[in-house]
């Protein structure tokens, strides 16, 4: 049954961009997760170091979550970061398992940092993750640098990245790859003036 305050969101929904959207379909995911916990804005923030003001604007919508705070919650909320993609998938079971086709990724867009998350994996609960980032002309990961338990690494299929670990900068171009053991944080930039994709590879722990 749909209620006047479904209607009324979903009028809301049909005005906005798609990357504005996406970010009103997470931060609904996030709330209804937290609630599902039993967790207080203070509490949670006061588990990943964020303040309530800042959590209350991603649950609404306002702002987007950059991919290593969306990590960090989901490991307060004891989910996988998968969980938090929009639903895809192939119609036939015996590829579930197996394939993902292009135009059926699950997929998040990072509208205001200029990124775009597509899991290429066709299982969430598998060791071997692969995701493709998307980051469009100056997009990055975010507006700090990013933490990750474990070993992971990247293949620039196009475009240009510019890296940073720790102090050090490091220009990538396609073909190039790379790979971080998770003892520094690092982030990630598009410094070209075209579309950069990047295939991560990540094992050993939830992502």
């Amino acid at each position: 049954m749909t209620t006047d305050t479904d209607s009324s969101q979903a009028s809301t929904d049909s005005t906005l961009s798609n990357a504005e959207q996406e970010d009103r379909r997470i931060g609904r995911q996030l709330r209804d997760l937290r609630k599902s916990r039993q967790l207080t804005l203070n509490q949670l923030a006061g588990q990943v170091g964020k303040s309530v003001g800042y959590l209350s604007q991603v649950e609404r919508g306002v702002s987007s979550l950059p991919i290593g705070v969306l990590q960090t919650l989901s490991d307060a909320l004891d989910v996988r970061v998968s969980w938090f993609f929009q639903p895809g998938g192939s119609d036939s079971a015996a590829e579930q398992e197996t394939i993902v086709r292009a135009d059926q990724r699950r997929a998040m867009n990072l509208g205001t940092i200029g990124a775009r998350e597509e899991l290429l994996s066709p299982r969430l609960s598998g060791q071997l993750i692969l995701i493709m980032t998307r980051l469009q002309p100056g997009g990055s990961g975010g507006e700090t640098p990013r933490e990750r338990r474990g070993e992971e690494a990247g293949y620039v299929e196009s475009g240009q990245l510019e890296l940073t670990l720790g102090e050090q900068i490091f220009l990538l171009n396609p073909g190039d790859s790379f790979s971080l053991t998770g003892e520094e944080p690092h982030w990630i930039r598009n410094p070209g003036e075209t579309e950069t994709r990047i295939v991560w590879v990540m094992t050993g722990v939830e992502y």
